[in-house]
């Protein structure tokens, strides 16, 4: 009976507590579980939020991952997937117009927040060419070539392509 006291009203201790800060200072499971009220709304998501982080090691690895690897978590339906693949792409979107604002990737500071925001959850090794125009405005980021776990290949058309060496 305490049990079930406790637990209500959580959501919006939750709630609040985010409030306080935003969530800057809560965990990755209790953001996640603060996300999940939504796909699943009369459940205790806790349980699931750990489960998933457990799974994943971090709350931005399981936004990176594969709504497939996502489904294969006990308890987590297509609602849950698909939330979670929608704040991913929310996320990748304001890093994207993040990077417009500031127009230029005239940094490596800036070169490494785009690859950290684009990339750095891949599940295997992939090589990208960022095309920039003469101001280091990114024109364009096109992936090459996809590889292993911990390796991937290139190749000579590739430095072709990007204009290095002629053909």
């Amino acid at each position: 009976m305490a049990d079930a006291h406790d637990r209500k009203g959580h959501r919006n201790r939750l709630r609040e507590r985010f409030s306080a800060d935003y969530g800057a200072s809560m965990p990755d499971y209790e953001l996640l579980e603060l996300l999940l009220f939504h796909a699943v709304p009369r459940k205790d998501t806790k349980p699931l939020a750990k489960r998933l982080i457990d799974r994943f090691g971090s709350l931005a690895a399981l936004l990176a991952t594969d709504a497939s690897a996502i489904a294969e978590v006990t308890d987590s339906g297509p609602a849950v997937t698909v939330l979670l693949k929608a704040v991913n792409q929310a996320g990748r979107r304001l890093a994207k117009e993040d990077l417009r604002v500031r127009d230029n990737l005239g940094s490596w500071d800036k070169v490494i927040d785009y690859c950290r925001a684009e990339l750095g959850h891949l599940p295997r090794e992939s090589f990208h060419v960022l095309f920039l125009d003469h101001q280091n405005g990114l024109l364009a980021a096109e992936e090459q070539s996809k590889g292993t776990v911990n390796q991937t290949s290139v190749y000579p058309r590739i430095v072709r392509r990007a204009g290095i060496v002629p053909e």
